[in-house]
């Protein structure tokens, strides 16, 4: 009874959500979709507009199937307003849509995410439902495509004549990027349009946020913004908690913390980022990668891969899928290297004994894997293993 209590409730605060539009006709929506970047992206268009516009963005920390609806229920003398069109399910997106539909819609890029079978499935109902989004923007409206990625370049197919791309390709985006250099004080990067170019320099870490910021800045482009105003509002950008944060660790260590979500792409960047930042010794910490279905293998694997290619110092594997990572990473690296660990406790036993002073080493996971929670076990501090357990760990007390 409760249960259909809450679906009425949720469902009358949509309806009445779309309603409260009609009373803010003037407000220009800029919505953002894809597998990877959308929190990151969401903030940095916010952030890039609120130098010259009243801005209103979805809250980082709310469920997806709500966010939209409470976030339109806050508007008031905005101007902009920032959504994230997040789903995990085929149908999701038209959930979202009757709410309200974008002037402006960003894909970020597509990556098997919820990709198993009790979510999309394939990587095919993936793009189909995140396309709906590109669909749904009008003829005067426009859509901004991450040219990089492959499955969203798809998408730009279904809304030809209407869609710039940006990206590193300078023959096929309007907006391209080259010089890009990476150190512990962010990421640098010349941004060209038509014939002319800017260096932009912002506070995050890792080349791939300067797709991130190609897309904020396109937005400010197309809302008429000044370079100065665009500029200035890149400047301002931070790193989200969990999201690429670089702080302090164990004895010593410098610990880049990624570990709030997890996937092929950002873990493939993030090992990227970790090869180009400067450390006497450098380890990748990765855990396993949830709700990739079909793709479980060669996800992990591509994350070996690229561990492979880059060579850290050591690379720890935890979690029962992330053999795949091991195996693959062993193809380039010495077996003594690569360790396999069945959960954050034996993770943290290997890091005790093996950090030393100014090693750096990348932390990613996903939230409910809880490897954030490793530094805190080697320091000694209170964790409860039944709140980090899982069905996919097994626990040793």
């Amino acid at each position: 009874m409760i249960n259909i209590f809450k679906s009425l409730f949720h469902n009358l605060r949509r309806v009445v959500a779309r309603g409260w539009l009609l009373f803010h006709r003037n407000v220009e929506i800029i919505g953002i979709t894809g597998s990877y970047g959308k929190t990151n992206t969401t903030n940095a268009i916010s952030t890039v507009l609120a130098e010259k516009f009243k801005v209103l963005q979805t809250d980082t920390n709310l469920d997806t199937r709500f966010n939209i609806p409470i976030t339109v229920l806050k508007l008031g003398e905005h101007q902009k307003l920032i959504l994230e069109y997040g789903v995990d399910k085929p149908g999701e997106m038209d959930y979202h849509l009757f709410v309200t539909k974008p002037k402006i819609a960003v894909i970020t890029g597509i990556t098997p995410v919820h990709a198993d079978r009790s979510h999309f499935g394939s990587l095919e109902n993936i793009v189909k439902e995140k396309s709906k989004l590109a669909a749904s923007v009008p003829e005067n409206g426009w859509v901004i495509i991450n040219w990089d990625d492959q499955l969203s370049r798809q998408i730009g197919e279904v809304v030809r004549g209407k869609t710039i791309f940006f990206g590193r390709n300078r023959y096929h985006c309007q907006f391209w990027a080259s010089h890009i250099k990476t150190n512990f004080n962010g990421t640098t990067f010349k941004f060209h349009l038509r014939n002319s170019s800017h260096i932009v320099r912002i506070p995050l870490i890792g080349r791939h946020h300067v797709n991130t910021a190609m897309a904020a800045a396109v937005v400010g482009i197309l809302s008429g913004m000044k370079w100065r105003e665009i500029k200035s509002g890149l400047s301002k950008l931070a790193p989200l908690e969990g999201r690429g944060n670089i702080e302090p660790g164990p004895k010593d260590s410098v610990i880049l913390n990624d570990s709030r979500r997890s996937n092929p792409a950002s873990a493939v960047a993030g090992i990227q980022t970790l090869a180009d930042l400067h450390a006497k010794r450098k380890i990748a910490v990765i855990g396993e990668m949830g709700e990739l279905g079909k793709y479980e293998e060669e996800g992990h694997r591509a994350v070996g891969h690229k561990a492979a290619l880059s060579k850290p110092d050591y690379l720890i594997c935890v979690g029962p899928a992330t053999k795949y990572t091991a195996e693959e990473a062993r193809k380039g690296m010495r077996k003594s290297q690569v360790i396999w660990v069945r959960d954050v406790f034996e993770a943290a036993g290997i890091l005790s004994g093996i950090l030393r002073k100014g090693d750096l080493w990348y932390l990613k996971g996903s939230l409910l894997k809880h490897l954030e929670r490793i530094p805190l076990i080697i320091e000694g501090k209170d964790v409860d293993p039944d709140e980090i357990a899982s069905s996919r760990y097994e626990i040793y007390r």
